[in-house]
């Protein structure tokens, strides 16, 4: 077996992980009521998370770097904005994640409020170097809901990670 071959019978499935950050990407980008655009959690960040905690060795800084270029350009925010803040937490998530994933999951959820809270204050210190700094304590409301969906998250990726053998 050659060496490529090797490394593709290694890695199954990548599908199922590029297909993960396509629904995030569209749920991030899914128009809300006005009221509820507070309250989107971070989609993208939770599933960064989550692959970063499950196979580091796949979804790592570079995944990370793109996702957050492709949030910047989604979102129109200045260039590298969310490149900077997801590679952060993609750097973080891997450092930690023998750690973090043997944790209960409301422990997760706690891991998961402080990374995500890590990448509004990134993206604030930014927002307020270019003058557009959001004067509501609402701006945090992402990083709630993203720990209390952060159970239902990492169920359903584990066993789309499981039912199709990613590896």
């Amino acid at each position: 077996m050659s060496l490529a071959q090797h490394s593709l019978a290694q890695h199954q499935n990548g599908w199922a992980i590029i297909a993960s950050f396509l629904v995030a990407m569209m749920l991030t980008l899914m128009p809300l009521p006005d009221g509820a655009e507070w309250f989107r959690p971070e989609w993208v960040a939770m599933v960064l998370i989550y692959w970063c905690m499950a196979l580091p060795e796949r979804v790592n800084i570079g995944v990370a770097w793109i996702m957050g270029l492709f949030l910047d350009v989604a979102r129109g925010a200045l260039l590298g904005q969310y490149a900077l803040t997801l590679t952060l937490v993609a750097f973080l998530t891997i450092h930690l994640h023998r750690r973090v994933r043997n944790f209960p999951l409301w422990q997760q959820s706690l891991a998961v409020l402080v990374l995500v809270a890590l990448e509004q204050l990134l993206v604030l210190w930014v927002k307020g170097i270019i003058g557009q700094s959001p004067n509501n304590w609402l701006y945090w409301a992402p990083s709630l809901t993203s720990m209390l969906l952060w159970p239902w998250m990492f169920l359903v990726l584990r066993d789309l990670r499981r039912h199709f053998r990613v590896t």
